[in-house]
């Protein structure tokens, strides 16, 4: 699934997440070039992890989950088929961030997919590329994609050669803090620190005076290291209490793409949603279609190998 978030005219962070397409709607495809999925691990936990494993079970496929040391009495592990220790003396995050024991287990256990649901691994090029080399299905995006949405700053890009607007912000990582500060000088406060391989709130700090640089980036960096495995940060201008909409798309590897709508999540705690309204209200009937519309072309960019694209846009007073 691949995210973009347009906040009063502008494009903010992308992020790809993953969908599965059940086989009976693959009829386009030669019958020699189908591989039955029997046996899908979610190499995530809690809720996503959940509703994958209601989802294969609906379509009768067998399901797997993962767990850390901390993790033993979680639901998750609960409700699949069967459930696996990984990443044994780690720390919780770090476990399920732990590539080779998560493969070692599909492996020795005949997986066929792997569901990487979303944060921890789902937007690391590496992961899906070492589930296709172990001879693992990755439900979703091939790891070229994932390596481009998975980028912010390269999912910039290429927003802005799609045609999307996107809110101002740096064209690569930053290196240290002066280059916020730099950044700062020429937009002005308040600035946002944001996880470059990264999404769902973490690795997010907002700073409204230069006396904050410092400490926001050391946390944001710290954040994201923790969360993504890697610390990189870039920065935008942060807009004051934009309206949060995602459009939801679906593409397969033929480069066919439609959206799904869209939904309101603009009741946050933490960067992190806590409520979701579909459709959304009060939405112009002009801007949904222009947000339909961008989202979709946006999702044509990269090469797309099927993946279910989440356009997030905000405060459509003004898009």
């Amino acid at each position: 699934m691949l995210r973009f978030t347009v906040v009063r005219g502008g494009l903010g962070i992308l992020a790809v997440r993953r969908t599965c397409v059940s086989p009976r709607f693959s009829h386009s495809t030669p019958q020699s070039n189908i591989r039955p999925i029997n046996k899908v691990m979610v190499a995530n936990r809690g809720e996503i992890a959940i509703r994958v494993f209601r989802a294969c079970t609906e379509l009768g496929i067998r399901t797997v989950a993962v767990y850390s040391e901390q993790d033993t009495g979680q639901m998750h592990r609960q409700k699949a088929d069967e459930a696996y220790l990984i990443g044994k003396g780690l720390a919780p995050v770090a476990a399920y961030l732990d590539i080779p024991d998560i493969i070692r287990v599909a492996k020795e256990n005949n997986v066929d997919a792997i569901h990487p649901g979303y944060g921890f691994l789902s937007e690391r090029a590496d992961f899906a590329q070492a589930c296709i080399d172990a001879g693992v299905m990755f439900i979703g995006p091939s790891p070229e994609v994932v390596r481009q949405m998975g980028d912010k700053v390269e999912a910039r890009a290429l927003a802005i050669s799609a045609g999307v607007p996107v809110v101002p912000g740096t064209a690569l990582p930053i290196s240290c803090v002066h280059d916020a500060q730099v950044f700062a000088e020429t937009y002005g406060f308040p600035i946002i620190f944001k996880a470059a391989y990264g999404g769902g709130g973490r690795g997010m700090r907002v700073v409204r005076e230069y006396e904050e640089l410092e400490e926001n980036y050391q946390r944001a960096y710290s954040e994201a290291l923790t969360a993504f495995g890697n610390g990189a940060l870039f920065v935008e201008k942060f807009l004051e209490k934009p309206r949060h909409i995602e459009v939801q798309i679906l593409g397969d590897k033929y480069g066919n793409v439609i959206h799904l709508y869209e939904r309101d999540c603009s009741i946050q705690r933490r960067h992190q949603k806590v409520v979701e309204i579909a459709p959304a209200f009060q939405l112009d009937p002009h801007l949904r279609n222009r947000l339909h519309s961008d989202a979709v072309n946006l999702a044509k960019m990269p090469h797309s190998e099927g993946f279910h694209f989440r356009a997030r846009p905000c405060s459509p007073c003004s898009y």
